[in-house]
């Protein structure tokens, strides 16, 4: 099956008025003309299937409101057509455990364990490739073993530690997280000053009990042949740290001297694709748009919401020095290199038919999405002698 008329969106370079051909899954071809005999895409830019290696959507999808819990079918469900629509094919959902959830309640390490176990079972009815992401509260050392266990069953694909402590990491301005308590939860700051003094008493830990874990959980992941990622770097020295514990990715670092330690140290840096999007991290941490201008971007995830990942590579294009290719590195090969996806990430023959055909105009939109080969999305631009060839009778 030959897609034709579309501009693709190379490693290297951006190949107008192309073709491509896919067989069995993969891309056999690409040609650097129309073909005839191929799906008019209408001059669609075609990049590869983007990567997201850190969405945080499931939790919110399990419990759209505060103890208003969802099946996980239901939740998976949706997920699934909110990432094929926004071009994801493959995507790693951010579960996490948390010490100061109690048992049952979301990131309780019963109800994460429970969660990444249900969506394990469940991906292969899926349209997008769904892998796990298990985020690691390293001050949580009752957790060690369960995600031990789960590494254990070839149920997790990705782990990164963090420490959400106040005073480090994303929080280290403790008054602007103060204040953003007080704005979300609409208390006073008195309250909200108590919360946070609260926090700190119950999640500070010796340093030899933090190290501990961390070796354990490196150890873990070495082991298994799991990747690796630090979460909120926030200095030199805790960049440092997780790249000699094995860190393959510097997730969210909040300063320029996390940043560029962690790339000298050969880590890849990820920051979320909403920052790059709105020129700014919520929490007030480092740009993703300065960290780019810098040369220290190197992956951006969806974190918290799936569109923003074309919006920004879109974004970004304007300013990368090798344009919308470099942009789209960003979302396509850097992640799957990080990941150790070998099969995806770029379009090449050879490699998965995971594809992202966006329409520009009025509305820039992925207008159709496949993987492996599958049409999984499509908002009906295809003519519908076009779809007869998609899925012959």
């Amino acid at each position: 099956m030959w897609l034709s008329n579309l501009s693709l969106v190379l490693p290297d370079r951006v190949l107008t008025d192309g073709a491509l051909c896919i067989e069995n899954g993969l891309i056999t071809q690409i040609a650097e003309r129309p073909v005839s005999n191929g799906i008019d895409c209408g001059g669609a830019l075609v990049f590869p299937g983007f990567i997201d290696m850190h969405g945080d959507m499931i939790e919110t999808e399990l419990e759209p409101r505060p103890r208003v819990d969802f099946p996980m079918e239901v939740a998976v469900s949706h997920l699934d057509a909110r990432l094929s629509a926004a071009g994801i094919t493959t995507a790693y959902a951010a579960v996490s455990f948390s010490r100061a959830a109690r048992i049952g309640e979301r990131r309780s390490f019963e109800h994460t364990s429970q969660v990444i176990r249900d969506l394990h079972r469940l991906r292969n009815s899926c349209r997008v490739d769904h892998r796990i992401h298990a985020r690691f509260d390293i001050t949580y050392a009752n957790a060690v073993q369960v995600l031990a266990d789960l590494i254990a069953d070839e149920q997790v694909d990705l782990v990164s530690v963090m420490d959400h402590t106040p005073g480090q990491g994303q929080y280290r301005d403790i008054e602007r997280h103060i204040s953003l308590i007080a704005t979300r939860d609409g208390m006073s700051e008195t309250e909200a000053r108590q919360v946070v003094s609260t926090r700190i008493a119950e999640r500070t830990r010796p340093q030899e009990v933090i190290l501990d874990n961390l070796r354990q959980v490196s150890k873990l992941c070495k082991s298994h042949g799991v990747a690796l990622a630090s979460h909120d770097d926030d200095s030199a020295k805790k960049a440092l740290l997780m790249a000699e514990m094995g860190a393959v990715i510097s997730e969210f670092p909040v300063t320029s001297e996390a940043a560029e330690t962690a790339a000298a140290r050969g880590m890849l840096n990820a920051m979320g694709a909403p920052n790059a999007m709105r020129g700014q991290s919520y929490s007030g941490n480092l740009s993703a748009r300065e960290a780019h201008s810098k040369g220290l971007l190197h992956i951006l995830a969806a974190d918290y919401h799936p569109a923003a990942m074309l919006a920004a590579v879109m974004t970004l294009a304007e300013s990368d020095p090798k344009g919308l290719a470099g942009a789209a590195a960003l979302v396509t090969a850097n992640p799957a290199k990080a990941l150790g996806l070998t099969d995806r990430g770029r379009i090449e023959p050879g490699l998965r038919a995971d594809l992202a055909l966006v329409e520009r105009g009025a509305l820039t939109r992925v207008s159709a999405t496949f993987c492996g080969g599958k049409m999984i999305h499509s908002i009906g631009r295809l003519q519908s002698r076009d779809l007869k060839l998609l899925h012959p009778a």
